[in-house]
């Protein structure tokens, strides 16, 4: 079965497991149950690969370590946000063959085999895959940030769909701090959202133009000053081919529109 592909709002900190003011009650168990619901949608996913938000190299590297540690990167919470556990094995077969994808698409790589999940992997994953019992690879995102690069990097990995491998990009659809629960980042969030509704939804050709060029986007650098959060919607799309994509879940955190995109 081929799976799909995804990019996902990871929230914000160590949310859900520490009390963060990320929005209201509601907001916050609206972007819960989306993330809980993907195992039900996905009974098939054999391992999963993620590309974080939250790390990037000089050139795609791909976490090879068996039993990854979790990595607390983020800082000002109390004592239990640094004592989260998801004990998810890592899977250094699908890091090889990340590896040789790569090679293959004359694409430079590196590993990395002692990094263990950031924030961006193992908040949403705990919250899909509480039990932590499927294998969990990252590959970093380049420093170069140049989205043509992470569109044909997903591309190199699409292969890995038909291998029971589901791609995960794990982001955000808005991330501008200073926007967060201000009217001018409502605006921003709602504008952008429109144009990543109807972008996603684009033929491959006509959807990579856009990507490349998203910073042309309505309010795109009001609602990513800079595109960390953005990129993993490349690799994902990448990955995507022919296969048209859906906005799943659309909601709102402090005030701002962050939406979900699955391919396939």
């Amino acid at each position: 079965m081929r799976m799909p592909a995804v990019y996902l709002p990871h929230g914000g900190g160590p949310w859900p497991f520490i009390r963060v003011p990320l929005g209201t009650d509601t907001e916050q168990a609206a972007l819960r149950a989306y993330l809980a619901s993907l195992p039900a949608l996905l009974p098939q996913v054999r391992s999963l690969l993620v590309i974080s938000a939250h790390w990037e190299e000089k050139v795609p590297t791909v976490q090879t370590a068996a039993a990854p540690k979790l990595m607390f990167d983020y800082y000002g919470f109390p004592p239990e946000a640094y004592q989260i556990t998801w004990p998810a094995p890592g899977n250094p077969a699908l890091a090889d063959r990340v590896l040789t994808l790569l090679g293959e698409a004359e694409l430079p790589s590196a590993t990395n085999g002692v990094r263990g999940y950031d924030h961006g992997t193992f908040v949403p994953l705990k919250v899909a895959w509480p039990a932590a019992d499927v294998p969990t690879v990252q590959l970093s995102l380049v420093k170069t940030l140049d989205p043509a690069l992470h569109l044909r990097i997903g591309r190199a990995l699409a292969p890995l769909r038909d291998e029971g491998v589901l791609i995960v990009g794990s982001g955000m659809s808005y991330h501008n701090i200073d926007g967060f629960g201000v009217n001018t980042g409502r605006v921003a969030s709602v504008a952008f959202d429109r144009w990543m509704r109807r972008t996603v939804a684009l033929p491959q050709a006509k959807r990579d133009a856009a990507l490349t060029q998203w910073s042309s986007a309505p309010s795109a650098r009001d609602a990513h000053p800079r595109e960390d959060h953005l990129l993993p919607l490349m690799v994902v799309a990448g990955a995507a081919g022919s296969d048209l994509g859906q906005v799943p879940f659309s909601g709102s955190l402090l005030g701002v529109r962050v939406s979900a995109a699955h391919f396939g």
